[in-house]
């Protein structure tokens, strides 16, 4: 177990994923200079009005974009590993607290899973237009990485990160891909039709 800083935000941070922040806080300015500084992680934790979520994920500065008036920072930032909160502790103008790693289950994954969610991916990609890189079909967290390419509803990123079990996690990327793809079937089907209504003329005969 260690101690490290917490960044509270309404967003997640999956493991292999890499998000743009903007940091304008004195509290939090402090933490990422820190860390920048030091070449340390902090934790990225979901927090919402249920509050602050246990199971969250290391997060290293990867680039730092720009640096503003005002004491502010544009930087980009990378998933490390899980981690689950033991305790919040005090003395710092940020959040800190005991963590430990949250480590996978022994369960085993099956192949077939693994393939059908790079499928779906791959026919996500296909819809939005994307080529997207190869994919090791055997990656320990092939969930996090099919996941971390796509845009989810924070809360869906958060059950996939409370999971500990890989082929629990595919599992239910498959479905988030299936959503997203249909959603934007539907999408597509909408915007047709919006073109089209009201142009035809109708056929008196």
């Amino acid at each position: 177990m260690e101690e490290i800083g917490l960044f509270p935000l309404g967003i997640v941070l999956l493991p292999s994923e890499h998000v743009p922040l903007h940091i304008f806080e004195p509290r939090y300015m402090e933490l990422v200079a820190e860390c920048i500084e030091e070449q340390q992680e902090f934790g990225m934790i979901y927090a919402d009005d249920d509050g602050v979520r246990e199971i969250g994920t290391r997060a290293r500065v990867v680039d730092v974009l720009d640096e503003l008036e005002g004491d502010r920072l544009n930087i980009v930032i990378e998933g490390g590993e899980r981690f689950r909160v033991e305790r919040l502790t005090r003395g710092r103008s940020f959040l800190t607290a005991i963590v430990e790693p949250a480590l996978d289950g022994r369960g085993l994954t099956d192949p077939s899973t693994a393939a059908q969610a790079v499928g779906c991916f791959r026919a996500l990609a296909a819809l939005a237009g994307v080529a997207p890189d190869e994919l090791d079909e055997t990656a320990s967290q092939l969930s996090f990485e099919l996941a971390a390419q796509v845009e989810l509803p924070a809360e869906a990123k958060q059950r996939l990160l409370e999971l500990d079990e890989e082929q629990h996690r595919l599992e239910l990327v498959i479905g988030l891909l299936n959503s997203v793809r249909e959603a934007m079937l539907a999408a597509r089907e909408l915007a047709e039709h919006a073109k089209t209504n009201g142009t035809r003329r109708h056929d008196p005969s």
